[in-house]
């Protein structure tokens, strides 16, 4: 988070110094985020997807809020990991983000062997990376930092 002193990003509508509670949702998802400000003042974004442009824009807006801002996302899984991936990059911490899956959207899978993420849309046990072609088992652990679940080659133990 920026410190009173550095410039205001822009575009983002956010007075700087904000302290209350950020609402950003990503596709259709509606105003679930009301019930998360318990009266502390808000400043809602929407957003189709968490695309680079978009993460920019949280970015800019959690830059100009000051320690104590909250943050609730909203909307799809894949896409409030990847804005919660970019809020710890921005210095908040687990405890000051909400996530509010609508359980709607696609997987993202890490590849360990090529460092690429593959999307999936249905729930599958092997998905193939779309990086190296590596037939991925994918596993419950979720990378915050990443932003996806892990896979591993499936058929490892066959190869050898």
């Amino acid at each position: 988070m920026r410190s009173a002193s550095m410039p205001p990003a822009a575009g983002t509508g956010l007075e700087p110094g904000f302290r209350g509670v950020i609402c950003a949702s990503f596709g259709s998802t509606g105003d679930t985020a009301e019930q998360h400000s318990g009266g502390r003042p808000r400043h809602d974004l929407r957003f189709e997807s968490a695309n680079p442009e978009t993460l920019s824009d949280l970015r800019s807006a959690l830059g100009r809020s000051h320690v104590g801002v909250r943050l609730v996302l909203a909307g799809p899984q894949s896409d409030i990991r990847a804005a919660a991936a970019a809020a710890a990059e921005c210095g908040l911490l687990e405890e000051e983000v909400i996530l509010l899956s609508d359980g709607m959207g696609p997987s993202v899978i890490y590849c360990p062997h090529c460092r690429i993420t593959t999307t999936v849309r249905a729930a599958s046990p092997e998905v193939a990376c779309q990086g190296c072609a590596t037939t991925l088992a994918i596993t419950d652990h979720f990378s915050r930092r990443i932003g996806a679940y892990l896979g591993y080659s499936a058929h490892a133990e066959e190869a050898s």
